[in-house]
């Protein structure tokens, strides 16, 4: 298929989504611009934070991308690069936008109130203590993942035979005879610079209320700079000291005020993205007027089905964060609705446009693969055949981009590598602290609930932090990504199922129309299901594995709960 043919159509499906899927979701939630936010209506400083709308954008962007529509396409294009397409376009109009909207305006709906309690609300006590283990159980996957892929990203090196040539200011490694390229070396070192140049850049925009013009060209001074002392000075660090470091950064990372760290080091990281899916478009659109064709296959089931499972269900469980993702809600209903400073139309812009957006870099993803990269390069680096050798797709994605942008624009591959790396460290970092801090909300909820008088030491923030990263570490530790990427899709997914479903229940319960969330959550929840039954029976069964034999149940039980409840839920209000 004629590449700019696959980019015209992705960009005006997703722009008519959000013109107008997006417009009727508004309709059925009475937008109108009279309805005062959480973050103005209860402005506390701390985590109810009246935002400009494109730093909002940007802090949601950065936190729902993250490395997940890059990695997931990625991973998934082993069944060819038509499937995969297919559904990224449809399921972000239909289910992603839709998910990622209506969560975001139901929870600013209840005065900034995250899912779970949302689910207290809809479906009772017990909806709320099953909703919330799940999310809990579902967020260590989500910051286990990344933190395995981080380490192993943050550690690559390449032959650097594949950059056709020597970098005089690179540095490069010999093992074996062969030179390489340390090319996680420089995005180590640019992430520790973005972070630490983090709180002077919040101390500016919320505290001394700099425009964002100006902001903007501090935070483009940063990226570009330290990814010119990351080429001069990459840090080389173990993939498991890397763990540990970001292990305890993260403790005090998911506790300290939103505008110290948090949001201005997504807005930082947003340059890079915004950059790389600019600089992707650019360089696919010269490159297929050159008349580049993509390398991997269109249609690859079979084998696909050989190295990942049946395309049904795992196709849909892998690519997640570009066509739907459960984690989005909790991102939304987090700490995206009690930053947003008025209803209309920055919700819609923020919820549904982030989505869409979202969506076309995971589109900009698969070209760009099928552009920098032939199937057994591909096939080499994300399933190698050597077992002590990781999957490593970030890699992957990197090499291909810097492919592309040597076809493309000219630019040397190891320098488009580096900036394709980078794109996805940053947010792969800050997908970590973000997930961490939610899952410190839920804890906090959770102990309220169980607890009348709740011990002191329970109410602390460093201890709930503590807790969570202390089971991420483990997870990570002992777990390879493609075991954690199974149990993390289908947990991830089957979270976006239940948003829709809670969503709709709770649409039902005031009178709307609730179909148009109905439907895509059914479709999610089955899905899901059936794939957590057959990881379970394929891979973790085999091998032993009981942290996530005992993960897998537990999700697939409390699933059934929530299940059990909305339904109940359902007939009572019908019949009512």
């Amino acid at each position: 298929m004629n590449i700019l043919a696959i980019l015209a159509i992705s960009a005006i499906a997703l722009y008519a989504g959000f013109k107008i899927y997006g417009k009727y979701i508004e309709y059925i939630f009475d937008i109108d611009g009279s309805h005062k936010t959480p973050a103005v209506e209860m402005e506390n400083g701390v985590d109810y934070v009246p935002t400009k709308k494109f730093v909002v954008f940007g802090h949601h962007f950065s936190s729902i991308a993250g490395g997940g529509p890059i990695i997931g396409p990625t991973v998934a294009i082993v069944f060819g690069y038509l499937p995969v397409w297919l559904w990224i376009i449809i399921g972000a109009v239909f289910m992603g936008g839709v998910h990622d909207f209506t969560s975001l305006l139901a929870s600013m709906r209840e005065k900034g109130k995250s899912l779970s309690e949302i689910a207290e609300k809809t479906l009772g006590k017990k909806g709320f203590l099953i909703f919330i283990s799940f999310t809990f159980i579902m967020l260590l996957m989500v910051t286990a993942v990344f933190l395995n892929l981080t380490t192993t990203a943050l550690s690559s090196k390449y032959p650097l035979s594949f950059f056709g040539e020597e970098e005089k200011y690179i540095h490069k490694v010999i093992v074996d005879g062969v030179h390489y390229a340390v090319i996680g070396g420089i995005a180590s070192t640019s992430v520790i610079i973005i972070t630490i140049f983090a709180p002077l850049i919040g101390y500016l925009l919320y505290k001394k209320n700099i425009n964002i013009f100006t902001a903007s060209v501090i935070a483009i001074t940063v990226c570009l700079s330290s990814i010119g002392i990351g080429v001069m000075y990459p840090v080389v660090i173990t993939p498991t000291t890397w763990m540990v470091i970001l292990s305890i950064y993260t403790i005090f990372a998911a506790g300290v005020p939103v505008w110290i760290v948090l949001q201005p080091r997504d807005f930082v990281n947003s340059f890079l993205l915004y950059g790389g899916i600019s600089f992707m478009l650019i360089g696919i659109f010269v490159a297929a007027l050159n008349g580049s064709v993509i390398a991997l296959p269109s249609e690859s089931i079979s084998f696909g089905n050989e190295h990942l499972g049946l395309i049904w269900p795992i196709l849909f469980i892998t690519v997640a964060c570009g066509a739907i993702s459960g984690f989005h809600s909790l991102v939304a209903g987090g700490t995206t609705s009690k930053q947003i400073s008025k209803e209309q139309p920055d919700a819609r812009i923020v919820g549904y446009g982030g989505m869409m957006l979202e969506a076309l870099l995971a589109v900009g993803v698969i070209i760009t693969l099928g552009l920098g990269l032939n199937y057994s390069q591909y096939l080499s680096i994300v399933y190698p055949s050597d077992p002590a050798l990781k999957s490593n797709p970030i890699l992957a994605f990197a090499l291909a981009m810097g492919t592309l942008l040597f076809n493309g624009l000219g630019i040397p591959k190891l320098y488009g590598a580096i900036f394709g790396i980078l794109m996805v460290e940053g947010f792969v970092v800050t997908t970590l602290d973000t997930a961490v801090r939610l899952n410190r909300y839920l804890l906090e909820e959770f102990w309220q609930m169980i607890f009348k008088k709740v011990p002191k030491i329970l109410n602390t923030y460093l201890f709930n932090s503590f807790l969570c990263v202390v089971l991420m570490f483990l997870l990570a530790y002992y777990n390879a990504f493609k075991e954690l990427w199974q149990l993390f899709g289908s947990a991830n997914q089957l979270l976006a199922g239940l948003a829709l479903l809670i969503v709709a229940i709770w649409l039902l319960k005031r009178g709307k129309k609730y179909i148009f969330a109905l439907i895509p959550g059914i479709f999610m929840l089955l899905t899901t299901i059936a794939a957590l039954i057959i990881v379970l029976k394929d891979s973790y069964l085999p091998a032993m594995n009981f942290p996530l034999i005992i993960g897998d149940v537990i999700l697939i039980l409390l699933a059934l709960g929530v299940i059990y409840l909305s339904v109940k839920e359902y007939v009572k209000t019908r019949s009512a």
